[in-house]
C-alpha cells in the first residue's frame, strides 16, 4: 500500500459499514454486490494512481445508482470508462448524465492520464442509498435528504473525509460538488478544520439536467478554477 493506489484499492476491499439507516433506506456496496467492480476499480486507480504523488480532493454527495454506485469509480459509468478510460464492464452497461459533464471537463483538462494527476474524485460518503418511492421503485437518496439520514451519518461521514486525506489528499484546498454539499461539508469543516479553502461547484447533475445549454460556460468555469 505504498501507492496512491494501493491506498484506495485496500480502502475499497474492507469497505463495508454496518450502518443502522432510517427509513426503510438501503446502502449501495458495488464492491459487495458485484464480484467484477474490485477488479475493475484496481484497474482504474492503478492505471492513473500508481504513484505516491498528492491530490487535491473533488468532493461530491454521494454515489448514485448509474455511476459509482454501479463501477465503484466516481462519476464514472460504463461508457465513459470504455471509451475514455479504456476500461470494460461486460456484466452490465450504464449511463450517467452527471458522468457525461464530468468527462467532457477531463478531456478539456487533457485527458484521463493528466487530470487523475492532480485529483481524486470522492464523496462525503463512499457509498450511495437508495429509498422506495410512493410507486415502489428504488431511487436514489443524498445523505442530506432526511435529517435523520445525516444523523445517522454524521460521525460516518466525518470518518471517511479523514480517510480520504490519510490516502494522499491536500488539505489546503478541496473543491465541492453542489452548494447543498457544500453547506454541510462547511459545517463540518468548521469544527473538524479538515481543508483550508472550499471552492464550490454547480452539481454536475444540476448542469446535464438544467443548465446543458449553458455546459461550455460551466466547463470554462470548472477549468478556470481546477487550474489555479
Amino acid at each position: 500500500m505504498d501507492t496512491f493506489a494501493g491506498r484506495v484499492n485496500h480502502f475499497n476491499s474492507v469497505l463495508n459499514p454496518q450502518l443502522s439507516l432510517p427509513r426503510d433506506i438501503r446502502i449501495m456496496n458495488p464492491f459487495r454486490e458485484n464480484p467484477e467492480i474490485l477488479g475493475i476499480s484496481e484497474k482504474f486507480y492503478n492505471k492513473y494512481y500508481n504513484d505516491d504523488k498528492e491530490r487535491t480532493l473533488i468532493l461530491g454527495i454521494n454515489p448514485g445508482r448509474l455511476g459509482a454506485g454501479a463501477t465503484g469509480i466516481p462519476f464514472t459509468d460504463t461508457k465513459r470508462l470504455a471509451t475514455d478510460c479504456g476500461i470494460r464492464i461486460d456484466s452490465f452497461n450504464s449511463h450517467e448524465p452527471s458522468s457525461v459533464f464530468v468527462y467532457e471537463v477531463i478531456r478539456a483538462y487533457g485527458g484521463p492520464g493528466e487530470f487523475y494527476k492532480d485529483f481524486f474524485i470522492n464523496s462525503m460518503y463512499p457509498l450511495g442509498f437508495v429509498i422506495r418511492n410512493k410507486k415502489g421503485n428504488w431511487v436514489n437518496c443524498n445523505y442530506y435528504d432526511f435529517p435523520d439520514l445525516y444523523e445517522a451519518l454524521r460521525i460516518p461521514i466525518t470518518d471517511h473525509l479523514k480517510e480520504m486525506i490519510n490516502l494522499g489528499i491536500r488539505q489546503d484546498k478541496c473543491f465541492v460538488l453542489g452548494k447543498k454539499n457544500a453547506k454541510f461539508l462547511q459545517e463540518i469543516n468548521k469544527e473538524e478544520q479538515l481543508f483550508g479553502e472550499l471552492v464550490v461547484f454547480d452539481h454536475p447533475r444540476y448542469i446535464a439536467q438544467y443548465k446543458s445549454r449553458q455546459t461550455p460556460l460551466y466547463i470554462d468555469q470548472y477549468l478556470e478554477a481546477l487550474s489555479k
